[in-house]
């Protein structure tokens, strides 16, 4: 690393850090001192010279610096990942979520958990993790030797960094073991009593999306008798949790059949019937309109629409025609759980879209239910866009 290296924030663009945000972007740097590296740490100062923060240097990136701690005293470290990481398991185990041959969960959860950039999923005995940031292209190495130390008996350790959020920090996509073996088959894990197969190689994110755990879970148990439509259903989540709830019927639509194909997999497994679809699910859902068909429950759980504040009025506009069609495809007595995984998208801007769908289909709706983001995916207080996950229930 290099010596002295310092940056200094215009004045009065010192106000989110001292709520403890952890981004500072590139319009609030008045100087850098020194010439940091892509990643390197740099001491972040205010227009008087007072210590404010330790972050991560991202030339490239909107995101100029992520903070790794508001301690001067804490300037980090290799020593620094066991301790953050073993606050992060403890409060997993505090919530319910214990390391064992079966579990899954998240067990870092970036800057939520004061380590910016850094996913860290467990599935079964096995770890993966995405390196989302800059900063890590200095710690990668302590990272894992961390994890080893937190989970001595890990069979193996995968960096699923093959996101296109590195594109825009300067970064390569990587996707490589760095510890022990990785299965290249599936591997099994279980949630809520329920058998799910993961693809930790070639999965959606680091392989599963551990975050819908508790809507899944609800949507069971609301599912008896019902005739169910889950859209998006990538691996099948949904569906299975309905039909092992007792409904009528599960109608699993997605546009990947690899993802279809995993998601009859988990049906098999589980002992549960359902019909798949490999269709776009807008066409779909207007086929079905045409048709006439109906449906007591809709699931829309669709990916992010809005990977940008510029992609926010398009988002919008998606999300408004598929709310729009899915409740006119409501049974009388039909329920929507509809959600949105887009961080641009806020809480009231989402149900201010579901409300003008249910506006235009003519059939006012009223909210049963919220649903968010599981317990192992906290929310840093001072960080609101961390609350990425939002849904509702609606009939």
């Amino acid at each position: 690393m290099n010596g002295f290296l310092e940056v200094s924030l215009s004045v009065g663009r010192e106000k989110s850090l001292l709520r403890k945000h952890p981004w500072i972007f590139s319009g609030a740097i008045a100087e850098v001192k020194g010439e940091p590296a892509l990643g390197e740490t740099v001491k972040v100062l205010d227009s008087r010279g007072n210590f404010l923060a330790w972050a991560a240097y991202s030339p490239n990136s909107q995101i100029r610096a992520r903070v790794w701690s508001f301690e001067e005293r804490e300037k980090p470290s290799k020593e620094f990942l066991p301790y953050k990481l073993k606050r992060c398991l403890e409060k997993r185990i505090l919530t319910g979520f214990v390391p064992d041959e079966k579990n899954a969960f998240r067990l870092v959860n970036a800057e939520n958990d004061f380590l910016p950039g850094c996913v860290v999923d467990y599935y079964a005995g096995y770890l993966s993790v995405q390196l989302l940031s800059a900063g890590w292209e200095f710690f990668r190495d302590d990272l894992v030797s961390a994890l080893k130390e937190i989970f001595p008996a890990c069979r193996g350790i995968i960096e699923r960094s093959d996101s296109d959020v590195r594109i825009k920090e300067g970064l390569e996509q990587r996707k490589e073991v760095l510890l022990g073996n990785v299965p290249n088959d599936h591997l099994m894990i279980e949630e809520n009593g329920v058998k799910i197969f993961v693809d930790l190689w070639n999965g959606h994110k680091t392989g599963y999306y551990l975050d819908q755990r508790n809507a899944r879970k609800r949507i069971g148990e609301l599912a008896k008798d019902k005739k169910v439509l889950n859209c998006f259903c990538y691996t099948g989540g949904f569906g299975l949790f309905a039909g092992i709830g007792g409904a009528k019927s599960v109608t699993q639509v997605d546009v990947s059949a690899p993802s279809l194909e995993l998601a009859k997999k988990n049906a098999e497994l589980n002992g549960v019937k359902c019909e798949y679809i490999e269709q776009d699910v807008f066409t779909y859902l207007r086929k079905c309109r045409d048709r006439g068909e109906s449906f007591d429950m809709i699931i829309l759980d669709p990916p992010k629409f809005a990977e940008s504040a510029s992609q926010i009025e398009k988002a919008a506009r998606g999300y408004k025609d598929i709310n729009l069609l899915a409740i006119k495809l409501l049974s009388e007595n039909g329920t929507l759980a509809t959600f949105s995984c887009s961080g641009h998208i806020s809480a009231e801007l989402f149900q201010k879209i579901v409300a003008d769908s249910a506006l235009d289909a003519n059939r006012p709706v009223q909210i049963l239910e919220r649903f968010s983001q599981a317990t192992d995916h906290p929310v840093l207080a001072s960080f609101p866009e961390g609350f990425y996950l939002k849904g509702l229930l609606v009939a």
